[in-house]
């Protein structure tokens, strides 16, 4: 069953990889099913660019298996993709990278402030354009699932502490994989700007010209 959706998060994942988002093995994407009875999501540890259909796998808002053909493992991530479909009932994928620039910020816990255009497509809007950075929390444990559910409330991007990157999105993983994409060129350039301007914060874009912007500016 839903093999469009596995191949779906299949072709997110190896491009997250190729697009240098994620190393070899790192990082996580989800998609929930249209009627949210489960979710499909990657394996632990499994190389993406051999990974296949049947390596997917299934399972329910508790952590209970539907279906895994290959017995794989599930992603230590699970547990934060459920929490942020629960946060989200809009949203109906999600994309965790560890893009170098972007986890440079997380690894300082500094909120990334709208320097390019592009935030206006991170759907920030409740982040004044701000990605704002989730508190830390274990990988895989309760503290950091429950992390990211107040930032979700504000928005389609966030940091999470010493960690990465997380994006979400109600139009599929692709949808989800390009707003990882803007997190990553937006926390580079506001990286390149400090580093001119010896730390001197830069001019950011007012939330009105965000707004005006993009339709995704919420």
């Amino acid at each position: 069953m839903y093999e469009d959706l596995k191949r779906e998060v299949i072709e997110a994942a190896r491009k997250a990889e190729e697009t240098g988002l994620c190393r070899p093995r790192s990082g996580n994407f989800s998609r929930i099913d249209d009627e949210r009875r489960c979710i499909l999501i990657t394996p632990s540890g499994l190389d993406r660019m051999t990974m296949t259909e049947d390596d997917i796998i299934i399972i329910d808002r508790n952590l209970k298996i539907l279906e895994n053909k290959n017995n794989r493992k599930p992603s230590s991530e699970s547990l934060m993709h459920v929490a942020a479909y629960e946060a989200r009932p809009d949203i109906n994928a999600v994309a965790h990278t560890h893009s170098p620039c972007a986890l440079t910020f997380a690894i300082l816990e500094k909120p990334v402030p709208p320097v390019l255009a592009e935030s206006g497509h991170l759907g920030c809007g409740g982040n004044r354009g701000y990605i704002p950075v989730a508190a830390y929390g274990r990988q895989g444990s309760q503290a950091l699932a429950d992390s990211v559910k107040v930032p979700l409330s504000k928005g389609d991007a966030l940091l999470l502490a010493r960690h990465g990157v997380m994006t979400v999105s109600g139009r599929g993983v692709q949808d989800a994989l390009i707003k990882a994409m803007y997190v990553e060129d937006i926390c580079g350039a506001y990286y390149r700007a400090l580093t001119v301007t010896g730390g001197v914060e830069p001019e950011i874009i007012s939330a009105a010209d965000l707004e005006l912007s993009s339709p995704e500016f919420k």
